[in-house]
């Protein structure tokens, strides 16, 4: 929260139950921790290590359906519209090698 607070960057905590489990391109229900209704199953599921297979059969980095589902837990907060959030997005995310870059590329 400090650094964040530093860098002019808003800080929300949350919690992430479910973030991994749920399939964010099928927008699956993402409970609290504690409040999984009765029943509750994920469309999809991790069929390897770093993979994760959609209700709809599309396969897409398990990372980042995690991460994509974290962010959807605090998009309305945050105000924030994944509606532009595609497949290839989590298919082939960027890899960034942070200390070789000259400048950030998100600045």
């Amino acid at each position: 929260a400090q650094l964040c607070e530093q860098y002019g960057l808003e800080f929300i905590e949350t919690e992430e139950s479910y973030t991994s489990k749920a399939s964010f391109l099928d927008t699956d229900m993402l409970p609290k921790f504690g409040e999984k209704p009765q029943g509750w199953q994920a469309s999809g599921k991790r069929v390897k290590r770093g993979m994760y297979k959609t209700g709809k059969g599309l396969l897409i980095n398990a990372d980042c359906n995690g991460a994509a589902n974290i962010v959807r837990k605090v998009a309305t907060m945050l105000s924030l519209e994944l509606g532009g959030v595609s497949r290839g997005c989590l298919s082939q995310p960027t890899k960034v090698r942070l200390w070789t870059l000259q400048k950030s590329p998100c600045l």
